[in-house]
Formats: C-alpha cells, structure tokens, sequence
C-alpha cells in the first residue's frame, strides 16, 4: 500500500471515530444493487461514465420504442388499418432489437419477447391481421 492510500485511510477511519458518517443518507442500509453487474469488471467504469452523460444503448432505445408502440397498440385495436400498421412496426422493432447479442439478451432475460408475441398473437386474432 503506497504512502498517499495509507494517509488516505487515516483519515478515513479518523472521522469514522469523530461520527462524521453517522448521520450520512442512507447510513445503516444496504448499497444499491450494481446496475452494472453484467458488464466485464474492465469495462464497468466506461458504462457507468455513459450513463451519467446520458448515453443510452440503442438496444435499450429500441426497447423504450416498442413498449411505445406497445402501449399505442393497445389504445387503437378498434381502428383496425392503425393497428395493422402499428402490429407490422412491432415486429420490425422486435426484429431489430434481436439483431443485436445485447438486445437478444433484452428479449430473452425479461420474457419480453414472449410478451410481444403474445400480444401480437392476441391481436392477430382481434384485428384479423
């Protein structure tokens, strides 16, 4: 341990004793689960220097799309053209995001795919699609 990480930790353990973290937000919880858990140990601080500038990965855009596309679809499956179209655009959102290893994962871990088909499917079936 270099001289600067141990005058470093003095310090540290010094205003530990003087109760200067006491009282500090969310002292005594649990830390935040690691939204980064999945990204490579070497990669995470890149990731998280993304996130905090407002990047946001296509796959998770494309996502936020469909679930638009989603939610219009539920609100036009009496106008039969629109939710044609909109059932048509679903699909190519869906086949987008699945181009990709990261937003086939999207698909895959939260059942989103199967989601879609079922929605799909049950407004086949409504829609005469």
């Amino acid at each position: 341990m270099s001289l600067l990480d141990r005058l470093a930790d003095a310090h540290i353990d010094a205003a530990a004793e003087r109760g200067e973290f006491d009282h500090l937000p969310g002292a005594g919880k649990p830390l935040p689960a690691d939204d980064a858990a999945h990204v490579p140990e070497h990669l995470r601080a890149g990731y998280r220097l993304l996130k905090n500038a407002g990047y946001v990965p296509p796959e998770i855009e494309t996502r936020r799309e469909l679930r638009e596309v989603e939610d219009l679809l539920a609100r036009t499956l009496s106008e039969s053209d629109r939710a044609k179209r909109l059932t048509r655009r679903a699909r190519w959102i869906e086949l987008r995001l699945a181009q990709s290893p990261r937003g086939r994962a999207l698909l895959r871990d939260v059942g989103y795919g199967d989601r879609i088909r079922e929605r799909l499917a049950s407004n086949h079936i409504t829609t005469g699609c």
